[in-house]
């Protein structure tokens, strides 16, 4: 028997009409969902590692980093979005090569040195492996963005088999996320075409922002004095491994 399913048509970019079936719609459509599914499970599994972080750090330190983790995975229309924009081949395998941060968690730190411990801690564990390292605290965009960004992979065990997972991770202070949240609106108001007079007080409380880290960061270690657990430096490169920018 001919196979009736319902047909679904589109337009391609020269106009020539493209027939589907709903079968092949179907097929597409799982594919698809297995594919994001990996990479909520890697997300799933930094976010784990975080909470074992916090809750150790809250019972044995008697302190808490860690103010506020939040998560995403691309949505289906932002990752075509951005493949069309990036002129990526249009499937699964260039898609998990270019494009590195469809799964997202943000760590919202109490202060600076919070977040280089934090990722100190991440990247530390054995499983952990860092693809690249971006510092925009330590050098700040010329906009006055500031946050630690790193693509690690993570392991996922499926009845497939083991698979690594890229997910970017943000490190970043209360102040830091404030303004990161206030320039987003902005940009997004102005559809990025931001006047030059929002642009220049923006920097200014950039500039504020990291002031105003400093000092607190300052009256906490007056407050806790030989409580304060030591802040290790942040964990270098391995030698001969290139460093490249993280997509914004």
């Amino acid at each position: 028997m001919a196979n009736t399913a319902p047909l679904a048509r589109a337009a391609s970019p020269d106009d020539t009409e493209i027939t589907v079936s709903a079968a092949e719609l179907r097929e597409l459509r799982d594919e698809f969902e297995r594919f994001l599914m990996e990479y909520r499970f890697g997300m799933q599994e930094v976010e784990t590692k975080l909470g074992i972080l916090r809750d150790e750090f809250q019972l044995v330190h008697d302190y808490n980093p860690i103010e506020h983790v939040s998560s995403r995975v691309k949505s289906p229309d932002s990752l075509v979005e951005k493949v069309q924009r990036k002129n990526i081949e249009p499937d699964f395998a260039s898609i998990r090569e270019h494009i590195t941060d469809i799964a997202g968690v943000r760590v919202t730190c109490s202060f600076v040195a919070d977040a280089y411990r934090l990722f100190d801690l991440l990247t530390a564990q054995d499983d952990i492996r860092v693809l690249t390292v971006k510092d925009y605290i330590a050098h700040p965009k010329p906009n006055g963005y500031k946050s630690l960004h790193a693509i690690v992979a993570v392991p996922v065990f499926l009845s497939s088999g083991r698979v690594e997972v890229p997910v970017e991770v943000q490190f970043r202070t209360i102040a830091m996320d404030f303004w990161a949240s206030l320039e987003h609106k902005i940009y997004y108001k102005y559809d990025t075409n931001v006047p030059a007079e929002l642009l220049d007080s923006l920097k200014d409380a950039a500039d504020t922002a990291a002031e105003l880290d400093a000092r607190m960061e300052r009256l906490h270690r007056e407050i806790r004095g030989s409580r304060e657990v030591a802040a290790p430096a942040p964990r270098a490169l391995p030698a001969g491994r290139p460093e490249r920018a993280i997509e914004a």
